[in-house]
């Protein structure tokens, strides 16, 4: 016997509706999921999924056979189309709730937010869930918001029978209990890295700004926030008059890996690098293309000769050259030869006697 065979007249009347308006509500199902993405786009907000979903007939019929009465029409059942979005962290679930409000009309009396509730065993069911609607279709639906973890947690409790009604043995309530605390610890702290994270970054970004760059240790965020203020520009633009060449803008990120070798510490380092290394690289710069036609050059060429200069006058000689582009450019039989004549050009360049 089919679902719909246990429905009385009114529930078979509500599915008959349900049936007639399918193809609207896959269109509209989509042209939400489009929208939100659109405006997650635009806000530079990354979450980890955005799904839709159209109730199926059998699961409509289903609902019927349990709630028929409760429905006056098909427009008072509210889940026909639903949206989930899953975000990374647990504050982004109020930026992803706040653009939702912004977009849709929000039935405020019929949504939740189950994060308010405070109950004990939660931390799975802590999704925001509003109904919504647009002015352009008859029928509200609904938005689910959560976090990868509580996503996590609601499917395998949902499929271990968790929230069944079945009576569960204690020891594996507890058990249940003490992973979903760990879990909503978890989603916590990440929330708490990355807004301490970004923090940092804001204080590093203001150190580069003032200059304090000795203040500032040398890793990935730092270097980059370094590289904005064009550092080796100078350089770059004194070399590039000797044949009056564009300059090519390469990236420069490659370069951290070189200045952690020779065991730069702070950004400080790096600016004593190119105050007290300036005219050596100058001088090696002219050597290797002022006989030349050469009318493009790299921005990399600042940076490359600064360490050049630097390796070779702390006597790091071939080998440390040759590890230098080993690092820049991969392991091969030719940076041992250019390692070669690099030594063999620079050894009477007047910075190599001064």
């Amino acid at each position: 016997m089919s679902d719909t065979q246990c429905l009385d007249p009114h529930c078979e009347a509500i599915l008959e509706e349900y049936r007639e308006n399918l193809p609207r509500f896959n269109d509209m199902a989509r042209q939400l999921h489009s929208r939100l993405k659109n405006t997650f786009d635009d806000a530079g907000l990354l979450v980890a999924a955005l799904e839709y979903r159209v109730k199926t007939e059998g699961s409509l019929a289903g609902k019927l056979e349990l709630k028929g009465t409760k429905y006056n029409s098909l427009a008072d059942i509210t889940d026909i189309i639903g949206l989930r979005v899953i975000t990374f962290y647990i504050d982004d679930v109020d930026k992803v709730a706040s653009a939702v409000e912004r977009m849709f009309d929000v039935d405020w009396e019929n949504s939740v937010d189950k994060r308010k509730l405070h109950e004990i065993d939660s931390f799975g069911y802590l999704s925001v869930h509003y109904i919504c609607s647009v002015p352009e279709f008859p029928y509200r639906f609904e938005i689910q918001i959560r976090t990868v973890l509580q996503h996590a947690w609601a499917n395998m409790s949902h499929d271990t029978g968790y929230k069944s009604g079945v009576e569960v043995p204690k020891g594996y309530l507890r058990s249940m209990s003490r992973i979903a605390g760990m879990l909503e610890l978890i989603d916590d702290e990440f929330s708490r890295i990355r807004i301490e994270l970004s923090d940092y970054r804001r204080r590093v970004q203001a150190l580069v700004a003032s200059g304090n760059l000795d203040e500032v240790p040398l890793d990935g965020d730092t270097f980059r926030s370094y590289l904005e203020l064009k550092p080796f520009e100078r350089l770059n633009r004194r070399i590039a008059s000797v044949n009056q060449a564009e300059i090519q803008q390469v990236p420069l990120m490659p370069y951290l890996q070189v200045f952690k070798g020779l065991e730069f510490k702070t950004l400080g380092d790096i600016d004593a690098l190119i105050k007290n290394y300036f005219e050596g690289a100058y001088q090696i710069a002219c050597y290797q293309i002022g006989l030349t036609d050469l009318d493009i050059i790299s921005s990399s060429i600042g940076p490359q000769d600064l360490c050049i200069a630097y390796i070779l006058k702390k006597g790091g000689g071939k080998a440390g050259i040759r590890l230098l582009f080993d690092v820049l450019n991969g392991k091969s039989e030719s940076n041992d030869m250019i390692a070669e004549l690099l030594v063999e050009q620079s050894k009477d360049l007047p910075f190599m006697n001064q």
